[in-house]
């Protein structure tokens, strides 16, 4: 059982011809709970501020407006992961197997990436090639 686990939020787009990538957060997690708790609550943090729920609160006007009914709805596939209960157990078990664990939805202009990975996993291979390095 890995025991702590390195968690990342990244924001992804193009900027003057090149992909960039915007960290909007970090987190190193105790536990596998804690880990997922995070990714969850990044997801939902995400979400929230791409598409605000409008009840009870106000908004200048044109705050907010319409997209296409075409366009990828990446608030709605945040809130959906959340919500996912076996994808929630997926997760786990992948990361409870040391595995690295990619969440990534995107739109027409930026993708969004989740990121886990256990900490001794991360270990493990920076070890592992120097014990197969030759010696001369």
């Amino acid at each position: 059982m890995h025991d702590e686990f390195l968690c990342h939020v990244t924001a992804y787009g193009i900027c003057d011809g090149r992909r960039i990538g915007v960290p909007l957060g970090t987190y190193r997690a105790p536990t596998l709970a804690l880990a997922l708790w995070w990714l969850r609550d990044r997801a939902s943090w995400m979400a929230e501020r791409l598409d605000p729920r409008p009840e009870g609160r106000t908004f200048p006007p044109g705050a907010l407006v319409p997209v296409v009914h075409t366009a990828p709805d990446v608030p709605a596939m945040l809130r959906a992961w959340c919500a996912d209960v076996n994808g929630q157990e997926q997760v786990a078990d992948q990361l409870a197997a040391g595995r690295l664990v990619r969440i990534a939805v995107s739109d027409e202009t930026t993708e969004y990436e989740l990121l886990a990975e256990s900490v001794d996993a991360l270990r493990m291979q920076r070890v592992n090639p120097a014990l197969v390095v030759p010696v001369a």
